[in-house]
């Protein structure tokens, strides 16, 4: 008896390498154009578009207009998540790219993952929140938390308005499974939430034309005070 839904058709769309190419260049949340996406995936603008209408089609991909321009991002949290697993599965079998990037150390440190902090400062912080009971599991999805009054008072402390948050469609708190680390970081509303008070204390900053995270020494000590991180 097949059961259950038919995986076939999504696993052929993400399986293609130019698609591939294309998903992975949008896991840091942005919202990127065809001809940028061309680009990523050493492709014509016109196989991109073809490859681009597939993936909204399927419901990987949204699609916005502004104008005369269309940008395209992941369509939600839920296929950047599938995305992280499947690096982990790749990174743990081995299956790398013949030539490594440069960033790779820095991406392996501290990346965006869709929206929220991954990579090894985003698993030290997850693994942090749960030390401190900040985070608990909710109900009967193993995937999913909930902030603990003290998480929640915690978190407000932090600038984080956890009362807003809870009242959007989206998860407060998930785990995501960290493809570089092979243990879980903080996704959800308070995973983003965390991410961009990050930014806007100052205390880390986006780099350019990449998904990785760059603490300043300040920030880098403030964070891992507030956390009760342990020093690097």
């Amino acid at each position: 008896m097949k059961d259950g839904p038919h995986i076939a058709r999504i696993a052929a769309l993400i399986g293609d390498l130019a698609r591939a190419e294309m998903l992975t260049a949008l896991m840091g949340g942005q919202a990127l154009t065809a001809t940028e996406l061309a680009a990523v995936a050493g492709v014509t603008r016109q196989t991109a578009s073809a490859h681009l209408a597939k993936l909204v089609d399927a419901r990987l991909l949204a699609l916005q207009a502004q104008g005369r321009h269309r940008y395209y991002q992941l369509a939600d949290e839920d296929v950047a998540r599938l995305l992280e697993s499947l690096m982990g599965v790749a990174w743990r079998a081995g299956a790398l790219r013949l030539r490594s990037s440069p960033r790779e150390p820095a991406l392996r440190s501290a990346r965006v993952c869709y929206d929220h902090l991954a990579g090894d400062h985003g698993v030290q912080l997850f693994e942090s929140l749960l030390r401190h009971r900040l985070v608990a599991a909710a109900g009967d999805d193993a995937q999913a938390l909930q902030p603990t009054r003290a998480g929640a008072r915690f978190f407000e402390d932090f600038g984080i308005d956890v009362a807003t948050l809870a009242t959007q469609r989206r998860p407060l708190c998930r785990r995501c499974l960290d493809w570089s680390e092979r243990r879980h970081h903080l996704g959800g509303a308070i995973g983003a939430a965390l991410l961009q008070r990050l930014y806007a204390l100052g205390w880390a900053r986006r780099a350019k034309d990449s998904r990785v995270v760059v603490f300043t020494p300040p920030g880098e000590r403030q964070w891992r005070e507030r956390f009760r991180l342990a020093a690097s």
